[in-house]
């Protein structure tokens, strides 16, 4: 049996570049859309300056858009929530960059805190809410773009009910 590593046998792949996947301009994938957070997330420059809080209403501003996806930078102080809803038709990635939050679930409750991420496929719903006693900031990218949020009723009784969701736009 030969001892040559697996790199000697294939040779440096760089130098076949017609082997390699051409880098994608855009985020097609779950994988790429989550990396796409983690990488904004931690490029502070494109987004903490941009950051304010409203104590009447939660803020948002749409950082980005790309082909078919958005990207928004929303902030939370405490006490602000989302009200039960779900995102239509539309995918998303939450992302917290500071404080923290609690997304309520019929499955319970779970606090996310900086750098923590969640997922979802259309359908899903949840509220969102700041439960903490400090402002809380976070990114949330929507493919397709967000046209909805149909707002359900609590998930039990007792749930958790915000009283800043009404009359709020597509951001959560």
């Amino acid at each position: 049996m030969n001892s040559d590593n697996d790199l000697q046998i294939a040779g440096d792949l760089l130098e076949v570049p017609h082997l390699l996947q051409p880098p994608r301009e855009h985020p097609a994938t779950v994988a790429e859309f989550a990396g796409l957070a983690r990488a904004i997330a931690a490029d502070r420059a494109q987004w903490a300056d941009l950051v304010r809080y409203d104590a009447t209403a939660r803020w948002y501003h749409r950082l980005r858009t790309g082909p078919g996806y958005e990207v928004w930078l929303l902030s939370w102080v405490p006490g602000q929530g989302t009200g039960r809803h779900d995102h239509g038709r539309s995918s998303g990635v939450l992302t917290v960059l500071e404080g923290s939050l609690t997304e309520h679930t019929r499955r319970g409750a779970r606090t996310l805190t900086p750098g923590a991420q969640h997922v979802f496929a259309p359908g899903y719903a949840h509220e969102v809410v700041n439960d903490a006693l400090e402002p809380a900031v976070s990114l949330h990218i929507y493919y397709p773009g967000l046209t909805e949020m149909p707002m359900h009723p609590a998930a039990h009784a007792g749930a958790h009910a915000s009283p800043s969701c009404a009359a709020r736009p597509v951001t959560a």
